[in-house]
């Protein structure tokens, strides 16, 4: 733990040239009495650090020294290319930067790591696009990422609904979703999220706008996605499932759906089936998707989507009923 440790101050204070005992402290989340002890153990093997006083002081590295990645475990150097993603990289532009750094880390590595890229690229490759997704990115990907890296303000023009609209737009972030890029952009003060391959122009304004440091990327898509499935399952039904229906019904809705059946489910009768409620889109929808489970589902309410799925059970017994 400790030699993790050291290493870790070491990074440290290569990255942000100079750092009081205290932010070490609680970078490493350690006592500033362990950071006094660490300092005189780096210096100890070897490791040109001194300590500034005043009030700018703190600590600091001889300048130009470097460390090489001789701390790293072979866990974390596959990791490393492992957090690389080549294909999305590459779509934005970005393929060549990610192989010179991946170069540059491997060249620091100790000889004992130099298989770590080709044993992660032998085990692992990530396919993002879906089966049936279109090949190759969207043709203004690159002009997005661009405007993404420099904070540049952009005039948009995107298909809505046959139409096409025009907006002035502050592009904060490129999001990947099975296969399909979105841009989210701060318009009018609100941010907002479009389908990159239905962006039809953009048009660099030349102009820098201030970005929200409090910004969260991550945060923001896993609420939007949250809130864009609470918008689509509207409406609820009443189901009856059997085991098998149960362990089935998460390929045949959505998981949030399923989720939320499996939580709402009573207790399994005495045949084993048991009562919820199923989150969906609509009436029709859900017959469709029920349809999926066969005789594992029963449809308690409401009367009409019973009626509906009654209808096409009798549609299929007709089909297959013997001349």
């Amino acid at each position: 733990m400790r030699a993790a440790r050291l290493i870790s101050m070491v990074l440290l204070l290569q990255s942000r040239e100079t750092m009081t005992a205290a932010e070490l402290a609680r970078e490493l989340e350690v006592s500033e009495r362990t950071v006094y002890r660490d300092m005189e153990a780096l210096s100890a093997a070897g490791v040109p650090v001194y300590a500034e006083q005043g009030r700018r002081g703190g600590y600091r590295l001889v300048g130009g020294y470097r460390t090489r990645l001789t701390g790293l475990t072979r866990e974390e150097a596959e990791a490393l290319f492992l957090s690389g993603l080549p294909g999305p990289a590459g779509d934005m532009g970005r393929g060549e930067a990610v192989a010179a750094a991946e170069l540059k880390v491997l060249a620091a590595l100790p000889a004992s790591l130099r298989d770590a890229p080709a044993r992660a690229g032998q085990r692992f490759h990530l396919d993002a696009p879906g089966w049936f997704g279109e090949s190759g990115p969207p043709p203004l990907l690159r002009d997005l990422a661009r405007a993404v890296w420099e904070d540049e303000t952009v005039e948009l023009r995107y298909r809505r609904r046959g139409d096409e609209v025009a907006r002035t737009a502050e592009p904060y972030g490129l999001v990947l979703k099975n296969g399909t890029w979105y841009l989210v952009a701060r318009v009018g003060g609100a941010h907002r999220t479009y389908r990159v391959d239905r962006v039809t122009d953009v048009r660099p304004s030349g102009e820098r706008f201030d970005r929200d440091d409090g910004f969260d990327l991550a945060a923001h898509w896993r609420e939007q996605a949250a809130a864009f499935l609470r918008s689509m399952l509207r409406e609820e039904i009443t189901i009856r499932l059997s085991p098998a229906g149960m362990r089935l019904l998460r390929y045949a809705v959505e998981p949030y759906a399923a989720e939320r059946a499996a939580a709402d489910a009573g207790d399994p009768g005495p045949d084993g089936w048991v009562v919820t409620t199923l989150p969906v889109e609509s009436a029709v929808v859900a017959a469709s998707e029920l349809m999926r489970l066969g005789a594992e589902a029963e449809v308690l309410a409401p009367p009409e989507l019973r009626t509906a799925m009654a209808d096409r059970a009798a549609r299929l017994a007709n089909l297959y009923a013997p001349d």
